[in-house]
């Protein structure tokens, strides 16, 4: 089971194939059509959508710790609440490129922006997972 960033590190440590990790930041916002209930819950930190703000794909090699993908992210000026993980397995001792990467990742943001999250794995801004039950 993977619980954190750490953990999904040391499970494409024991993959056959090198990975390539396909990252969609999002931040949490209020549709405009909200409900005032809608609106509570979301000023306690429930609910809302998610939309995709930065996608990024890296090897496990260039980031290591979550910390680095949250020093790139600080960079880009972009405010997020969770990112969502996906993993791609590459051949012949080969990671995928960044090039094979943008298809899925594309396919990925689409997914998140209909609320297809269940194939990803979502983290918080400490690198744990969370629930978006």
């Amino acid at each position: 089971m993977i619980s954190s960033y750490n953990d999904l590190i040391k499970a494409t440590e024991n993959e056959h194939q090198p990975q390539r990790l396909l990252f969609v930041f999002c931040r949490a916002e209020l549709p405009e059509e909200a409900s005032a209930e809608e609106i509570a819950a979301f000023e306690r930190g429930e609910g809302g959508a998610l939309t995709p703000v930065i996608c990024v794909d890296k090897t496990p090699q260039e980031a290591p710790e979550f910390s680095t993908l949250t020093e790139e992210s600080r960079s880009t000026g972009q405010a997020w609440d969770v990112v969502f993980v996906a993993a791609m397995s590459g051949r012949g001792g080969t990671p995928p490129s960044s090039d094979e990467a943008q298809q899925p990742m594309t396919m990925m943001v689409e997914s998140i922006r209909l609320g297809h999250v269940s194939n990803y794995l979502p983290l918080d801004k400490s690198g744990n997972a969370v629930s978006l039950g």
